[in-house]
């Protein structure tokens, strides 16, 4: 195969899911079905916080910067991986795979910082309840999300022009629904040290202080709910912390996943399906957590519907 520069290579070429023509179909429809439920899932928690007073709150607005992010992260990938099924057809630009691993950091960042940031609001809310309001002012609350922002597009910058360093073949195939940046390193033909050691880094380091972050914050709340007398006030603390851990669990279980399946072994089906569980069904489920499991948006959702349904009445 022949070697060329990058700017020479006009499209990589994504396996997909499956190569069975008749699955296609059934992947067309389950994966344009779970598209449309997370963004209009996402969409209505984004909705509910902003039209619900009770919900101007810093976990809220928390809560609908990932609403955001989760929309945003899976219209990254899965819209092209419909129109190369619709048009049976397996090919991706390289400004178009570029791309994708741009926002795909950004995004994946986003969610990291974002379950970090939410983990020490329950912190403060919990174990210093008469500080909560002067801590989290508004002001604080926005500049955890745009610092978030800022790091992450930084990150995201680099990792690009060292990809753009690297050559690759003609038709190379990327084992792939989408151009995974780890993926991309591995068909490359050029050296790949410097991208891996950033690349492991970063994700070590990113990695790290956010989960660091939740695991100590949530040390901190079970200590100080074990030190309340009331039940009542056990059960509150816990039942505010409940939505969020179980998005936690989820978020770092399925990375975990993705994780493992790609270092044992090379272009496994399992990866694949790992990153489906990362990439599409994650952001799926959150809404549902939080609205089935949050009495607040609970109420807010069905305030906002009966609205919608009677006409803004």
């Amino acid at each position: 195969m022949e070697e060329v520069n990058h700017t020479s290579v006009s499209q990589f070429l994504l396996t997909g899911l499956s190569d069975d023509p008749k699955l296609q179909p059934v992947l067309f429809g389950l994966f344009l079905s779970m598209y449309l439920v997370t963004v209009l899932g996402n969409l209505l928690i984004i909705l509910a916080v902003s039209s619900d007073s009770h919900l101007h709150t810093p976990m809220y607005f928390f809560l609908s910067n990932l609403s955001l992010t989760d929309i945003c992260f899976i219209s990254t990938t899965v819209p092209k991986m419909l129109v190369n099924i619709q048009a049976q057809r397996k090919d991706i630009s390289y400004i178009e795979c570029c791309t994708q691993v741009y926002f795909l950091i950004i995004f994946i960042g986003m969610d990291n910082f974002l379950l970090s940031v939410m983990a020490f609001d329950r912190f403060v809310a919990i174990c210093h309840p008469l500080n909560y309001t002067v801590i989290m002012s508004p002001r604080l609350c926005a500049l955890l999300v745009l610092i978030s922002w800022l790091i992450m597009f930084w990150v995201s910058s680099i990792h690009i022009l060292l990809l753009k360093r690297l050559n690759f073949s003609i038709g190379t195939e990327i084992p792939h629904f989408f151009c995974d940046l780890a993926q991309l390193l591995k068909v490359a033909t050029s050296d790949t040290l410097v991208n891996n050691i950033f690349l492991y880094v970063v994700a070590a380091l990113l990695g790290m202080f956010p989960l660091t972050g939740i695991l100590f914050s949530y040390s901190q709340i079970l200590c100080s709910s074990m030190r309340t007398s009331s039940s009542v006030g056990k059960y509150k603390a816990f039942s505010t912390c409940g939505s969020h851990l179980c998005v936690v669990s989820l978020f770092y279980g399925t990375a975990f996943g993705v994780y493992l399946s790609s270092a044992v072994t090379h272009s496994s089906p399992r990866t694949v399906i790992a990153s489906v569980m990362y990439t599409v069904v994650t952001p799926m489920l959150n809404p549902f957590i939080y609205s089935l499991r949050n009495k607040d948006v609970k109420g807010a959702l069905g305030r906002l519907l009966s609205r919608a349904a009677f006409g803004g009445g």
